[in-house]
């Protein structure tokens, strides 16, 4: 460590978020370049490469190939399947000399396509899967919490290339036992969950979350096994209820109620029932967003639902990809005088009306269900409004919040909510891309048949920073043994020779047997040494202090605490058979 490029900190990094991205800047793992960019300093990098390695082991048992592709792309690929556009501001974009288009790769579909398109001729070369591990860009707005969404990072994805449907679900299972394997390894707490294919289009879809509380995902789970991601939960949909002695709809003085709370109120004060008290569940909230197109277009969309839920953005915006969802501002509302803020109902929603604003609703509101809504008028609502009698919509949305103890879609029970980190994603991509870029091979029977693909894609650099999240405490990082970027922490805790010998003939002892050592010789109090080792947080701390008089020396166990005394001529040996069991 006396000459090791390394510089450990004392106090937080200003812009630090959450845990992973403090610790792994104080311990001397990474160190921000800019904005969502990150250097990986030498034990950083020793860590990444550990998981690179653990990965390549996986995809290489699956018979999946390695390939590398550069980061700078040409535009045309990306034209041919819309993804130019479709990525919008997301995509780091350059120009050459020349003037002609490149971008910076987000992720690889088009070229792994083009590469195969260019290679296989016939069925003869099907199954097969290629995977490359390299660094992607993508313009994050809001880049936070370090390696866990940046603007430059390393990711692993692989493509699978079948001629049949039965082929690609073959490959699809294959990398899925392959991603159980790699996360096993990494030591993640880790749920597989039903996803959206979103822009990436295709079929199935699965992601791989790691548990953390600072996840940027929310997924939900049911005591009989349903798992998935909340922008992937469907409502349970009620029966319709015939509208048959139903009552007629009413309009009615609401003053001053422009929230579902002050409306609730004045309901059950001007307008009781006799059965129970109004609520927020008895009213139809119209919500209206703008939705912004790839090519730069707006689009106002309403969106009615009940009005004890708030409509989750994350949820509409896998609705309605590849458009990005942005605020209804007043520069808006001026724009359609007939929309009444806090007072919208649907009288004035729908392709079909006199505002032309497209009108989805939550598939709660089925027929017969009866509500309080806007009236469209500032101060007054509409009571007993029937959906399917009294007004109609576009379509349904999932756009609703999912709330704990909702019903599973599949019946299997309540739902609790938790709060992952996304890890991998894997999908049936289907012959969208051979399709867009003219992947056909010749069949047995000398007919072109389309190719159908699978895509998977696991974050490597953001593995670092989610293991850190699983393992680290109050003290430090608590790397798990395979990831670690040595095998062993060796703390000289003393500065006679006869210590310092002892700690280098263990040292030389463990490198013969073929184990990384990290040997802290450096000049510095025995606190700081201490306070070093558990902040880097090798699994493994060997103290060599005062007990080599007695020829003993302290073994640590960084993730439990745990300490015992090992006979100084044992150490080597036993440190290496722990090391072995990993």
């Amino acid at each position: 460590m006396s000459t090791l490029f390394l510089r450990t900190l004392r106090e937080d990094p200003a812009d630090a978020e959450v845990p992973s991205h403090r610790l792994l800047v104080r311990a001397g793992y990474i160190r921000r370049a800019g904005p969502g960019i990150y250097t990986w300093l030498p034990l950083g990098w020793r860590v990444l490469r550990n998981v690179e390695r653990i990965i390549r082991e996986e995809m290489d048992a699956i018979g999946a190939q390695e390939v590398h592709f550069p980061a700078l792309l040409p535009r045309e690929p990306y034209e041919a399947t819309g993804r130019w556009t479709e990525y919008g501001d997301n995509l780091f974009r350059v120009k050459d000399r020349k003037q002609a288009d490149y971008l910076l790769g987000p992720t690889h579909e088009e070229m792994f396509t083009l590469l195969v398109k260019d290679i296989v001729p016939s069925y003869k070369g099907l199954p097969l899967s290629l995977y490359q591990i390299q660094t992607k860009y993508r313009d994050e707005a809001r880049p936070r919490a370090g390696l866990l969404r940046g603007r430059e990072f390393v990711m692993k994805d692989s493509y699978s290339f079948d001629l049949t449907d039965a082929g690609l679900q073959a490959s699809y299972d294959a990398h899925r036992e392959a991603y159980v394997r790699i996360f096993d390894r990494l030591g993640l707490n880790y749920v597989i969950v039903a996803a959206t294919s979103g822009a990436m289009g295709g079929s199935a879809s699965e992601e791989f979350l790691a548990d953390a509380a600072v996840g940027e995902d929310t997924y939900v789970r049911s005591p009989g096994g349903y798992a998935a991601n909340v922008e992937a939960v469907t409502t349970v949909v009620p029966d319709p209820i015939p509208f048959d002695g139903l009552p007629e709809a009413h309009v009615e003085d609401t003053p001053d109620t422009p929230t579902i709370d002050t409306l609730v109120a004045h309901s059950n004060a001007a307008f009781p029932r006799d059965d129970r008290p109004w609520n927020g569940a008895d009213t139809l909230k119209n919500v209206i967003v703008l939705l912004r197109h790839p090519d730069g277009t707006r689009e106002p969309l309403a969106i009615g639902l009940p009005g004890d839920r708030e409509v989750d953005i994350k949820r509409l915006e896998a609705q309605v990809s590849p458009a990005e969802v942005e605020a209804f501002d007043e520069a808006q509302f001026a724009k359609y005088p007939d929309v009444v803020k806090g007072y919208l109902g649907p009288g004035v929603l729908g392709t079909e009306s006199k505002t032309g604003i497209r009108y989805l609703l939550d598939p709660r509101v089925v027929p017969g269900t009866r509500w309080i809504t806007g009236a469209n008028e500032k101060g007054r609502h509409v009571f007993d409004l029937v959906a399917g009698r009294d007004f109609t919509a576009d379509g349904v949305v999932e756009a609703a919040e999912v709330r704990a103890g909702d019903p599973a879609p599949d019946g299997s029970g309540p739902l609790s909510l938790a709060r992952g980190i996304e890890m991998g994603h894997i999908f049936q991509l289907g012959r969208k891309y051979a399709e867009a870029l003219g992947l056909q091979v010749l069949d047995e029977n000398g007919s072109l048949a389309t190719v159908t693909m699978g895509s998977y894609g696991i974050g490597v650099s953001r593995a670092v920073a989610a293991v850190a999240e699983n393992t680290c405490d109050d003290k430090g990082l608590a790397w798990p043994r395979e990831l670690s970027p040595y095998d062993v922490h060796l703390v000289v805790a003393g500065k006679t020779d006869e210590i310092k010998n002892a700690a280098e003939e263990i040292a030389t002892a463990l490198q013969i047997a073929g184990h990384s050592v990290l040997l802290d010789d450096r000049n510095a109090s025995v606190g700081v040494k201490f306070a070093d080792a558990e902040l880097i947080g090798v699994p493994t701390i060997c103290v060599v202090g005062r007990g080599v008089a007695s020829g003993v020396v302290e073994v640590r166990d960084r993730a439990t605490g745990s300490k015992v005394e090992v006979p100084l001529v044992e150490v080597a040996e036993q440190l290496g058979a722990a090391i072995r069991r990993r």
